[in-house]
C-alpha cells in the first residue's frame, strides 16, 4: 500500500503520482506534456531531468503549478475566449493550420503563441504570451491578448519525485513529504506588474476590441484580491481598456489512467484602470500610522 503525504505531488505529466496504468507512464518515459502534445518544460537547471509536475498541494488545495496545464483538451480555454470575444462563427486554428488556408476566403481566428507559430514579441522584452487574430483573406482584422499564468515554486520535491519515478506495484511504505514551498511574493513582484503593462499596451491597439484576457488558477488569483481587495468593481461590458478574468480549478481525484479535468470558476471583468489603482495604492496596505509606530519599534521608543 502506498501511503502518500498531506504536503504532496498531485500531478506528474497530467496523471496521478502513483498511477502506474499505462496512459500515465508512457508519457514518464516520453517526458511528454499530454496538453500541448510537445515534451515537458518542467524541467531542473541544466535540463538533465524533466519533473513534469502539474500540480502540488497548497494550504488552499491542489493548486496547479504549470500554465501548460490550462491547455486541457485542445486549448479548449483558449477556445473560450475566441468565442467571448468574437462569437461562435468563426473556426479556431492554430497557426500552422492556418498557413494553407490563409487565401481561402474564410474567416478565421488563428492563435499565435509558443506551441502554434511562436509568440508575439515587443521591445523591452515584453512578450505576448497568446494573441487570438481574426484574420480574413490574409489580412488582420482584430486581436486579442491572453495572458496565461499559474505560479513558481520554491524548494524542491527530488526525494518525493524520484520515489514516485521508481514505484512498482510491489511497493509498500511512505512516499517522502514533498518540500515544495510556492512563491506567492511574486504576484505583486512580477505578475501584477506584468499584467498592467501589456494591459496598457493592448488598451492602445486600434485593432484590439476586449482588452487583455487572463488565465490563472483560481487559488493563485484569490492571492491577487489579497492586494487589490475583492471588492473590485465588476463590469458587464467589453472593451479595450477592460480585462477579462477567467479562474480555474482541478475537478475531484479520479481513478487511475485518469486525468481531472479544469473546471471554470470565475468569469468577471474591471477595469484596467481600476486594477492598476488599487495595485499601486494596495487594497490591504497597512496605514501610515502603522508605519510610524514600526519606526519608533525599531528605535527602542
Amino acid at each position: 500500500m502506498v501511503n502518500r503525504p498531506n504536503k504532496d505531488l498531485i500531478e506528474i505529466f497530467g496523471y496521478a503520482p502513483d498511477d502506474l496504468s499505462t496512459e500515465a507512464r508512457s508519457l514518464w518515459n516520453l517526458e511528454a506534456c499530454p496538453f500541448t502534445q510537445s515534451k515537458c518544460t518542467k524541467a531542473n537547471h541544466d535540463k538533465s531531468i524533466v519533473y513534469g509536475t502539474c500540480s502540488v498541494t497548497s494550504p488552499y488545495g491542489d493548486c496547479i503549478i504549470c500554465p501548460n496545464r490550462l491547455y486541457e483538451n485542445n486549448y479548449s480555454s483558449l477556445k473560450r475566449i475566441a468565442v467571448d470575444a468574437f462569437g461562435h462563427d468563426f473556426d479556431f486554428i492554430t497557426f500552422n493550420e492556418y498557413i494553407p488556408k490563409r487565401s481561402d476566403g474564410k474567416e478565421y481566428i488563428v492563435a499565435l503563441g509558443m506551441s502554434s507559430g511562436k509568440e508575439v514579441k515587443l521591445a523591452r522584452k515584453l512578450s505576448m504570451d497568446w494573441v487570438l487574430a481574426k484574420v480574413k483573406n490574409g489580412k488582420l482584422q482584430q486581436y486579442v491578448g491572453v495572458e496565461v499564468q499559474s505560479i513558481d515554486i520554491t524548494g524542491n520535491y527530488r526525494d518525493s519525485w524520484h520515489t514516485y519515478k521508481n514505484l512498482n506495484t510491489s511497493f509498500s511504505g511512505d512516499i517522502p513529504r514533498s518540500e515544495h514551498g510556492l512563491n506567492w511574493a511574486n504576484v505583486h513582484k512580477r505578475l501584477i506588474p506584468q499584467l498592467i503593462r501589456k494591459g496598457v499596451v493592448y488598451s492602445n491597439s486600434k485593432l484590439v476590441p476586449s482588452g487583455l484576457y487572463f488565465i490563472v488558477p483560481d487559488i493563485v488569483y484569490k492571492k491577487f484580491e489579497d492586494i487589490i481587495g475583492e471588492d473590485i468593481p465588476l463590469v458587464n461590458y467589453k472593451s479595450p481598456e477592460v480585462m477579462t478574468v477567467h479562474t480555474y480549478s482541478l475537478s475531484d481525484p479520479v481513478p487511475h489512467g485518469q486525468q481531472r479535468e479544469i473546471l471554470l470558476n470565475r468569469n468577471i471583468r474591471f477595469e484596467l484602470s481600476e486594477f492598476s489603482e488599487r495595485f499601486i495604492t494596495g487594497a490591504s496596505l497597512p496605514s501610515g500610522e502603522e508605519l510610524d509606530e514600526a519606526v519608533r519599534r525599531v528605535l527602542g521608543m
